[in-house]
């Protein structure tokens, strides 16, 4: 089921009532959780309703044996580690296990050696990442002490699946999800008004600005070769935006559907194209995989204690597991590793206000790049597109108005939309979110018009919003 579908459009306000009117109570409330993840997961295909819940009773049952083997060192990591290899088999079976075959024909193939793997081609579950990195951070944080291991399988569940955030997050940590599940918790019309003022914040960048974004970016990707390197580079930009439009949007709709049933989600981004610096930019992009990634691989390699050639060693794994984890494909191993080099050659220097502003669009330009290649089906369609869009035909902006004429409604609609946020988020960057200061910014200072503001604005969205597509991330 998708945020921006009519059959979420009633689910919602369904499982609100069942929640706070029918079901009250901890305990029904977490089984109340758990029916209504299983309907929203199995809307997509119920055949991976047995995956996920088998993820949940094994890393379950294997926190409950890591726990109960406090003392005997040995077996407390027997069950700590089958719970995450079976995991990661799962993960890999899934996702990578037709990408590897596949490469190793190929690898084989050069020197004359002709193997004919089995391929699966299996249905990717869709999240399947996401829960997936969920349950292990649970399992590994049980074996080191960091959170006690949760002796309730309802609450568990919920843990696991918890709709708002179970197909494309954030990812939670289990110090901080659980223990909402086992507290009591009371509505409050404060928290669930600001989810609302989230949850169109979300709808807003995603249909009017990441919707209309991809009817561009999908016509110039449809035949690059023919376009002028003008139309490339706008494509390549409105890609930027849409995937941080889409992306972040899913993110805020999650986060303010969270707040509705009381509960609250970490921040997964922090306006990340006014960023100074690569690493400033990760330090804002998917906070939830970037942070995951540097405790759980980072950190246990030796992080940047042990030297620089280990340092350099550390930041190319992670970056390349970053790749792989967002998809089988060389491009999004050599976009992890594009900005694994990125952030080894980049300086850290203290700079005027100009050069924190020169450095931001320097930055800017460095990561739409990199989306290039994330963007691209094949390693030889980045290298194609970046070659052309990298002409010195780059600047002929007459040549681009014809092609950009047939689809300037689309671009109309993004770009007011772009203008809008940015103008928004800058606005905002010191707050939590960019939507809860527009009324102050807008002087808008009485509840009618506020209200009536936020009224306008949900019209706005259903009457600009571009062609209805799924979440980018969906299929990570």
């Amino acid at each position: 089921m998708q945020f921006n579908s009519f059959a979420f459009l009633f689910f919602l306000p369904a499982v609100f009532v069942l929640y706070w009117l029918v079901f009250k109570g901890q305990r029904w409330q977490n089984a109340v959780v758990v029916l209504a993840s299983y309907v929203f997961y199995g809307w997509w295909d119920w055949r991976f309703l047995g995956l996920i819940a088998f993820t949940s009773l094994l890393s379950y049952g294997g926190g409950l044996l890591t726990e109960r083997y406090v003392g005997k060192r040995r077996w407390q990591r027997v069950a700590c580690m089958v719970s995450i290899v079976v995991n990661l088999l799962i993960l890999g079976l899934f996702k990578y296990y037709d990408f590897f075959a596949e490469s190793c024909s190929e690898l084989l193939s050069l020197v004359g050696w002709q193997a004919d793997w089995v391929t699966l081609n299996v249905v990717l579950p869709v999240g399947i990442s996401f829960y997936t990195f969920q349950a292990l951070s649970y399992s590994i944080d049980v074996y080191h002490g960091r959170v006690r291991a949760c002796h309730d399988v309802v609450q568990f569940m919920a843990y696991i699946s918890f709709f708002p955030q179970l197909v494309a997050g954030p990812i939670e940590r289990a110090n901080h999800l659980l223990p909402q599940f086992r507290q009591e918790r009371r509505f409050d019309y404060g928290t669930a008004v600001d989810g609302c003022r989230q949850m169109l914040w979300g709808f807003f960048k995603k249909m009017v600005i990441a919707d209309n974004c991809a009817t561009v970016v999908n016509t110039v990707w449809a035949d690059y070769g023919s376009m002028p390197p003008p139309v490339l580079a706008v494509g390549a930009v409105l890609f930027a935006f849409q995937i941080y439009c889409d992306f972040s949007g899913y993110s805020d709709i999650a986060i303010g559907s969270a707040r509705l049933f009381g509960i609250r989600l970490m921040r997964n981004f922090n306006n990340p194209y006014f960023a100074h610096s690569i690493a400033d930019f990760w330090r804002r992009w998917h906070i939830s995989l970037m942070t995951w990634l540097r405790d759980y691989v980072y950190i246990p390699l030796g992080g940047n204690r042990r030297g620089r050639v280990r340092t350099l060693r550390n930041t190319f794994v992670v970056w390349g597991v970053s790749g792989l984890w967002h998809g089988a494909n060389w491009t999004f191993v050599c976009w992890g590793l594009y900005h694994a080099t990125l952030l080894t050659f980049q300086r850290q220097i203290k700079v005027s206000v100009a050069g924190k502003y020169a450095s931001a669009v320097l930055t800017f330009l460095l990561v739409v790049i990199g989306w290039v290649i994330f963007r691209a089906p094949t390693l030889a369609d980045a290298t194609g597109y970046l070659s052309l869009m990298l002409s010195p035909q780059l600047f002929n902006v007459g040549a681009a108005l014809p092609l950009l004429l047939t689809v300037q409604a689309a671009l109309a609609k993004c770009s007011a939309g772009i203008a809008f946020m940015v103008v928004c988020e800058w606005r905002g960057r010191q707050g939590q979110h960019a939507l809860h200061d527009m009324p102050r910014t807008l002087l808008l200072r009485t509840v009618a018009l506020r209200y009536a503001f936020y009224i306008l604005m949900a019209m706005f969205t259903v009457a600009f919003a571009g062609t209805q597509s799924e979440f980018i991330y969906f299929q990570f």
